[in-house]
């Protein structure tokens, strides 16, 4: 006797497909991030990994500067061989810095610092509202942002044509690399925050370019914030040589 066994189409209890369509993607992996993807290179392990990585190069210049404190440190305290007396004695010059126009260096370092939390505040509101801005019939109005980004290149750079007069004044006073210990240890001092320093601005260059050309939002996001945590540790790291200075002069 024949039978007739009807075919059955039996879906995946898992599947929420509705009305033959997938539920529309605003970007939110499993991470939990906003903007994120599903998948091995989501926005949120981009952002971690950039985070972790610039840790890691940060642990490098605070070892670096932590070795020129110890140098500093001991050879203010140490004696030198004088060759035509054969004694030892002290040749620690005193360091005459332009004192008023290290503070006003460090404020311009500063502002430059709070406007590049409010530029890193500013793009992280805007990868949060990017999945409600792409729901059909939903808007939020024009919304203007200050430049925050622009601003804090043009302070950076304000910074570093400070540290160029700093210099000229030292010039000026016959306070060279060569003069003594006391002028070696402080224009290296100057010198490597002003070439870490020269990092950062090219960063913020790099991401106040991605900003004009408009690239995907939550590369701009990782770039900004990477920077952002640079920044705020230069400014950090600045105040850490001001105070040395201060106490080693």
């Amino acid at each position: 006797m024949a039978t007739v066994t009807p075919n059955l189409a039996i879906r995946d209890p898992r599947s929420r497909d509705i009305g033959g369509g997938s539920p529309p993607s605003y970007g939110g992996g499993g991470n939990g991030d906003p903007g994120a993807t599903n998948g091995p290179f989501s926005y949120g392990d981009r952002l971690r990994r950039a985070r972790l990585g610039l840790v890691v190069g940060l642990v490098a210049v605070v070892m670096i500067f932590v070795g020129f404190t110890s140098v500093l440190l001991v050879r203010k305290g140490s004696p030198s061989l004088d060759p035509q007396t054969n004694t030892y004695a002290r040749d620690w010059v005193p360091i005459n810095l332009p004192w008023a126009l290290l503070v006003v260096n460090t404020v311009v370092l500063l502002v430059s610092s709070i406007t590049m939390e409010f530029a890193r505040r500013d793009i992280a509101r805007q990868v949060a509202l990017a999945p409600v801005k792409s729901i059909p019939g939903v808007s939020l109005g024009d919304e203007k942002s200050f430049p925050w980004l622009g601003s804090t290149v043009v302070l950076g750079l304000g910074f570093l044509v400070g540290q160029l007069l700093v210099w000229q004044v030292l010039r000026e006073h016959h306070f060279f690399v060569n003069t003594g210990p006391s002028s070696s240890i402080a224009y290296v001092l100057f010198g490597t925050h002003a070439l870490h320093l020269v990092g950062g601005v090219i960063a913020l260059i790099y991401a106040a370019i991605a900003s004009l050309l408009h690239r995907p939002l939550e590369a701009r996001r990782i770039v900004i914030d990477v920077a952002a945590w640079y920044w705020h540790f230069m400014a950090f790291l600045w105040i850490y040589i001001f105070a040395l200075l201060l106490i080693a002069r």
